[in-house]
């Protein structure tokens, strides 16, 4: 079998197709993710403490000189980056638990339906 055949039958096969739907949709919900800290979540936190935006929290080590740029411990795009992992996390594991939910359905129907 020669190297395109076997990579034509890869590229149709379900999993691969499968799988490039899965990165092109987890991409976008990325950006989802993303707005939803940046544009909803952390604004009013940072008013909350004070009207700071929190992607300029930070603790400057050095500052900057003529040829050099600031030396800075960015923490509040730490927490920004932290809480869109939080959302990630929480919205996989509602929809793995509701998948679980609805295949424990699907299979208490048809006992017999992977079998």
């Amino acid at each position: 079998m020669s190297l395109i055949q076997e990579f034509k039958e890869f590229a149709v096969k379900g999993n691969a197709i499968d799988m490039a739907v899965g990165i092109i949709i987890g991409a976008a919900f990325n950006n989802v993710v993303n707005s939803i800290v940046q544009d909803l979540v952390m604004p009013p936190v940072g008013w909350l403490i004070g009207g700071v935006d929190f992607k300029d929290l930070k603790c400057v080590i050095k500052p900057a000189a003529v040829a050099q740029p600031e030396v800075a411990i960015l923490y509040g795009k730490f927490i920004s980056i932290c809480v869109q992992f939080f959302i990630v996390a929480l919205t996989v594991f509602v929809m793995v638990k509701f998948m679980n939910k609805l295949l424990a359905k699907r299979g208490a129907a048809s006992p017999s339906a992977y079998v």
